[in-house]
């Protein structure tokens, strides 16, 4: 195995060590972990067509472009709603009631 240097801010390296930390990984283990999960533009293309193929030949559904862009869409507003809000609904904004918030959860929770 080659060794290699990459030179990164420190606060880079700082937020890389905390990662691998909360993961029990060494910074060079965290990288490889990233480096062996993360796809590739061609290879998500390709699982997207094995997806495609699969849906067809098991369900008899021909996934369109527009079905798959209309899918994108939703997932992306979805994703955006999450990263605004908190896991319990609260605007994630500096002035944010982090207790009242928890207070909601708790209740919620007992609730149902």
């Amino acid at each position: 195995m080659k060794d290699v240097m990459i030179r990164v801010p420190d606060t880079v390296r700082d937020r890389l060590a905390v990662l691998a930390e909360a993961r029990s990984l060494s910074i060079r283990a965290l990288l490889q972990e990233f480096a062996e999960s993360t796809l590739t533009p061609e290879e998500r293309e390709e699982r997207a067509a094995e997806a495609r193929r699969y849906i067809s030949e098991h369900f008899g559904v021909l996934v369109s472009d527009a079905d798959e862009t209309a899918v994108q869409r939703s997932i992306d507003a979805a994703f955006h709603r999450a990263n605004a809000t908190g896991a319990t609904g609260t605007a994630m904004t500096p002035e944010a009631d982090t207790t009242t918030a928890t207070a909601t959860t708790n209740e919620i929770r007992d609730a149902a």
